[in-house]
């Protein structure tokens, strides 16, 4: 099979390689950077992107201690954009705990943490009210009627994460979400992602881009596609000391991509 048909190479793998997302990123991502290299481009510019239209990208502040929380928050004082993660019963006091450290404009992810469509509503009003720009999957991703209820009355973005993986999903979710979140290690892929974002734009949603805790090679693949999106949290390999590539890195929240071809990464190896 010609490596160009990446089309039909993703429909063998998808044929072959069931649920194993991971694993069919891992081999899309392969693929892609291959094709950029033999064509001798970058991935963005394969795609016709400019890196400049790129959104900065947040910094995650994971749910610990309080005096854990202040302490990363500090630490994260080069990022002008955090994401803090909520869904628990002392919500409040953790979005005190990074106000009475910063100002700076924050995203929330409740990773399905409320149980109700009361509980949610009011936890989001009041989010709402401490310059919170978007709510990430505050109910469990099944409860889609609970969701749009609440959409209904936040007054503020909601975008699904845990709710979306693949393309398949997102026309059910339209009245639920103002947006959803991309990983490729949900997705499957590159090809999968581009397949996400047209979806979305078509359906007038906001798109975000994603990440689990990866090392370079899977969000430098992200951060290609980063031109077409809204928002990004692209800060998993970030938060490892082990990272075994080095490829665009971010500077004060801002995606630096080289010119190197494919995705333009190199091993520290």
């Amino acid at each position: 099979m010609n490596s160009f048909h990446f089309t039909n190479i993703k429909e063998a793998v998808d044929s072959k390689i069931i649920k194993q997302s991971c694993a069919k990123a891992a081999l899309d991502i392969a693929l892609m950077d291959w094709v950029g290299k033999a064509l001798n481009v970058p991935l963005y510019q394969m795609f016709g992107l400019n890196p400049a239209d790129s959104p900065l990208t947040s910094f995650s502040i994971g749910i610990d201690t309080i005096e854990v929380i202040k302490q990363k928050v500090r630490e994260a004082e080069p990022y002008p954009l955090l994401k803090i993660k909520v869904g628990k019963p002392n919500d409040e006091e953790i979005i005190g705990a990074v106000r009475s450290i910063t100002d700076k404009p924050i995203r929330v992810d409740a990773n399905e943490g409320w149980k109700t469509k009361e509980e949610a509503l009011e936890r989001i009003l009041w989010l709402k009210s401490q310059g919170v720009e978007f709510i990430e999957q505050p109910m469990p991703s099944e409860m889609i009627e609970e969701t749009a209820w609440v959409r209904e009355r936040a007054g503020i973005p909601i975008v699904a994460d845990e709710a979306v993986k693949t393309a398949a999903d997102i026309p059910k979710l339209a009245k639920a979400y103002d947006g959803i979140n991309i990983k490729l290690m949900k997705s499957g892929g590159i090809q999968e992602a581009l397949r996400m974002i047209g979806m979305a734009k078509a359906l007038g949603m906001k798109i975000m881009l994603g990440c689990m805790i990866e090392s370079s090679v899977a969000i430098s693949a992200a951060a290609h596609l980063a031109p077409y999106v809204d928002w990004a949290d692209l800060d998993g390999n970030l938060l490892i000391k082990n990272d075994p590539f080095t490829g665009v890195k971010v500077d004060h929240g801002k995606f630096v991509f080289n010119d190197k071809p494919g995705l333009g990464v190199e091993g520290n190896f």
